[in-house]
């Protein structure tokens, strides 16, 4: 398969970090639903813990990597669900940070990848803002109410693109 047909889902984040593990359960439902309705063929989800080379090697080289992560904003709406542009210009300094180690957030990986050229063909990014990432597992209500929208908005994301790639439109 060319490797610009491969479609990468990326869950980042902590799932012992409580909120932190939001992309993480995006990935699972949308795991859970290929069972009735699979996902397309070269789709490849996965999980990230959010270190910046993990998030460059999961969705380098593909024509489409969408990555679902937590966002921890001040003041936050836990539960709120942010998609930025990211294949414009550089993204600079958002409020919203990771919820990951090293001081790193999505957007700083985002950046890092730019510089060799190691973007996907698209990046499409969720961020949900979280309520709760202290240590422990278990997803707060709020993030809770948003996995299953958040997956379905995944999985329109990715028939967009197989849609624009078919010649059917942009993406």
């Amino acid at each position: 398969m060319d490797a610009r047909a491969r479609i990468a889902v990326v869950g980042a984040g902590n799932g012992f970090r409580r909120d932190g593990g939001a992309g993480r359960a995006v990935v699972a439902r949308l795991r859970e639903r290929a069972g009735s309705r699979p996902l397309p063929p070269g789709t490849v989800p996965a999980t990230c813990d959010g270190d910046p080379t993990g998030l460059i090697g999961l969705r380098e080289d593909a024509g489409l990597a969408v990555v679902a992560d937590a966002a921890h904003t001040r003041p936050g709406s836990p539960g709120r669900t942010h998609r930025p542009d990211i294949d414009g210009e550089r993204l600079g300094r958002p409020p919203t940070t990771g919820s990951h180690g090293l001081g790193l957030g999505l957007g700083e990986a985002v950046e890092l990848a730019r510089v060799p050229g190691r973007l996907p063909g698209r990046l499409a990014v969720y961020a949900v803002e979280g309520a709760d990432r202290s240590l422990g597992t278990g997803l707060s209500s709020a993030v809770v109410d948003v996995v299953e929208p958040l997956a379905a908005s995944v999985e329109e994301e990715i028939v967009r693109h197989r849609t624009a790639m078919a010649g059917g439109g942009p993406p």
